[in-house]
């Protein structure tokens, strides 16, 4: 296996010297300090950690009995050694111990004892940069005494869940009263799913949370934004969660941890909702958390059911121009459909706009063939079927599972359309045009009447406000949403009839989005909510603040 792609399964990318740099100089405040670093990789964490033990008067012959790190490939963990000795740290070997740190933990945490070097105790610092290893990729056995480690501490580890998981929530159990933790941890921390047990944990097991953010991305041979995670779990006041942006590492280069002490501190979320509502001031968060507790603003999911468009399988193969489809003569075999969000510029989708995509030759034909043999389909159909089996189609992994690979499963007709990812600002679309949708896009069935007022209420500032805290960015500008994302956004609903659909409609198109949020805002929250004009305007800040925040990322 080439180098590079062992780094990759076993997450072995490693720190830069100003992080490590950093994150040892912010967590080591004595020169008794002990010190452990689970995944120690080839050593430059802990080389750093050993350097600031010295600065702060720990003698070479002592860091043996502070300092210790866990590696679990023998070739790194020998680079771990050597670069200590040539820092000039007398008997390195007995730092670094070659095993699994979720075996060593089993010791340290009392369950499943092991044989392992590192002493049980617990430890005044963790400082650590943890393997980014997919579950697929998560070795078995390792993952299995992970798992199991999570388990006893309530946490329940899914399929989903990443290695630097229990790298995070076990390094967390092996702290002292009064520990630090400092970290590299995915930037997925503040917003996928399978981490929101962990920020509930963290939120509960430590006092006060500081965050850096970068930018500019950190690791750009894994194309993996990350963020660095200090916490602690007793300190005497401002207590809460505080983010702090920085352009780049070099910022951190002699970084004045003082400065931090300045900055704000916001009262944490004891839920597993994302972290990117901490990217606001605490006003702004507070008035977030008091509006989704009102009880007069319902959620997406009272009015609509929210589902994944049509899953073809291979979207080349399947979605036809017109010009295809009459090369191929499939057209009368063909369902009408929308494969690209940037094809609808309204709030409506009407018969027009279906038609303008198939004359201006776009992708707008979903090919459905009778479901029949082959042998029983008529000529065009097979000769179609079969430039796909020349070319693979049927190998892939959606179409390998079908009966018949060619036939695309669930291919209803949505009340409305739902983007299931945006650049500016959310949208539902109400579908005039009996079209359905690739995956591209959201389908949703509406529960009850009123489907106008939905679509319409949808644009305005609080709900804009909360798409930025509900939905998942990962760079590149992009906002992107689940279903069941989609279903928990408010919905002021209130004076809603007040609002014309075909005036906004109009708005909409031209994208002039500032003009329906002044009508939107005045009726549905104003008038309808009686929320402040201060309020309102709040609403909207945040929303562009965040929206901003994530189109103005640069890599």
């Amino acid at each position: 296996m080439r180098e590079k792609e062992y780094d990759k399964l076993r997450g072995g990318y490693y720190t830069p010297k100003i992080i490590a740099d950093f994150l040892c100089q912010w967590a080591i405040q004595s020169e008794d300090n002990t010190i452990l670093e689970p995944s120690c990789g080839d050593g430059i964490i802990l080389e750093s950690a050993a350097k600031t033990l010295l600065n702060l008067g720990a003698k070479k012959e002592e860091i043996s009995n502070l300092l210790f790190g866990i590696e679990i490939d023998n070739n790194e963990a020998g680079k771990a050694v050597n670069r200590l000795k040539r820092f000039g740290i007398p008997h390195s070997e007995d730092i670094v111990t070659s095993g699994d740190f979720f075996q060593v933990s089993a010791k340290i945490c009392g369950e499943n004892p092991l044989q392992a070097r590192v002493p049980e105790r617990l430890f005044d610092i963790v400082v650590g940069n943890p393997p980014f290893i997919r579950y697929q990729n998560f070795p078995r056995k390792n993952r299995r005494i992970a798992f199991e480690l999570m388990k006893n501490f309530g946490f329940k580890p899914n399929g989903l869940t990443n290695a630097w998981v229990p790298f995070l929530v076990i390094s967390s159990m092996v702290l002292r009263s009064e520990g630090k933790l400092a970290m590299v941890i995915p930037a997925e921390l503040f917003q996928v799913k399978y981490a929101a047990e962990t920020r509930k944990f963290l939120s509960n097991f430590f006092r006060r949370i500081s965050i850096i953010t970068f930018r500019k991305l950190q690791f750009k041979e894994i194309q993996q934004e990350v963020v660095l995670l200090l916490a602690e779990k007793n300190t005497g006041s401002r207590k809460g969660i505080r983010v702090i942006e920085v352009c780049s590492a070099d910022d951190l280069r002699g970084y004045n941890h003082e400065k931090m002490t300045l900055s704000e501190v916001k009262p944490l979320d004891h839920t597993q909702d994302k972290w990117t509502q901490y990217f606001l001031e605490k006003d702004e968060i507070l008035l977030l958390r008091r509006l989704k507790k009102d009880k007069r603003i319902p959620l997406i999911k009272d009015v609509m059911e929210v589902d994944v468009g049509v899953v073809t399988g291979r979207n080349a193969f399947f979605v036809l121009t017109k010009k295809e489809a009459e090369k191929w003569e499939v057209e009368e075999y063909s369902k009408r459909v929308v494969g690209r969000s940037n094809y609808i510029k309204g709030i409506v989708f009407t018969e027009d706009d279906w038609f303008n995509m198939y004359g201006r030759d776009l992708p707008s034909l979903l090919f459905c063939p009778p479901d029949r043999t082959f042998d029983s389909l008529p000529k065009s159909v097979r000769d179609y079927i079969n430039n796909g089996r020349k070319n693979g189609i049927h190998k892939g992994y959606k179409c390998r599972i079908r009966r018949r690979w060619y036939i695309i499963p669930s291919i209803w007709i949505p009340d409305a359309f739902v983007l299931r990812q945006i650049h500016d600002y959310p949208k539902i679309i109400l579908n005039k045009a009996e079209t359905t949708c690739t995956d591209t896009i959201h389908r949703a069935k509406f529960i009850e009447k009123g489907r106008e007022r939905v679509a319409v209420s949808f644009l305005n500032s609080l709900t804009f406000a909360f798409s930025e805290v509900v939905g998942r960015s990962y760079g590149g500008g992009v906002l992107t949403f689940e279903p069941t994302e989609v279903e928990a956004l408010p919905l002021p609903l209130e004076r809603s009839n007040n609002l014309d659909i075909h005036s906004l409609d109009k708005l909409v198109r031209k994208n002039d989005i500032e003009s329906v949020l002044d009508i939107t805002d005045q009726i549905l929250l104003i008038d309808g909510l009686e929320l402040s004009s201060l309020e309102v305007e709040t609403l909207r800040r945040i929303w562009k603040k965040l929206r901003d925040r994530r189109i103005q990322r640069e890599h």
